[in-house]
């Protein structure tokens, strides 16, 4: 089981990579590139396993992120409860889709660049491996300071998946 935050059905029928929202949903793309200003080269990280770069995926959990959420609300942050969609990890394709072991800086909010360790090839084992939210996960968003940066998922490993993945196959809480 993986899972998703879709934003609406208003901006179609696909979760898309950053871009790919460019062209199609100027305004979708401007919101979640606006997460990126001050570390724009993350976008152009590479992904050897799927032979693109960061802003060429769809990004998905393995865990629940209201967990994540939670921890953020003990710091003192406030933020609606949002529908954490499910999404069977069957449907999507192997071939394009991967799994990154990601590891927070020590000196810094954001994760550590990737090396070829990170990448992990997308199997029901290597899915029920990683499918567990740590201890020091949710330590670090319960313990933010007010001026901190959040990046909720920056200890988690991220599932991405390049290209499209449809809205359809989303199951609603």
């Amino acid at each position: 089981m993986l899972y998703h935050s879709p934003v609406g059905s208003d901006h179609g029928d696909q979760i898309l990579p950053l871009n790919l929202m460019r062209e199609s949903f100027p305004d979708l793309h401007a919101t979640h590139y606006a997460k990126y200003v001050g570390r724009e080269s993350a976008l152009g990280q590479t992904i050897p396993p799927l032979s693109c770069t960061w802003g060429d995926v769809a990004f998905l959990s393995p865990v629940d992120s209201g967990l994540l959420f939670d921890a953020l609300r003990q710091s003192g942050r406030s933020f609606p409860s949002l529908p954490f969609c499910t999404l069977d990890a069957s449907v999507l394709d192997p071939d394009r889709t991967c799994i990154r072991l990601m590891r927070k800086f020590l000196t810094g909010p954001e994760a550590e660049p990737a090396s070829g360790d990170d990448f992990l090839t997308f199997t029901t084992a290597t899915l029920r491996a990683v499918s567990r939210v740590t201890h020091a996960a949710l330590e670090r968003p319960r313990n933010l300071t007010a001026h901190e940066l959040m990046l909720p998922w920056v200890d988690l490993p991220h599932i991405l998946h390049r290209g499209p993945v449809p809205i359809a196959l989303l199951r609603k809480p």
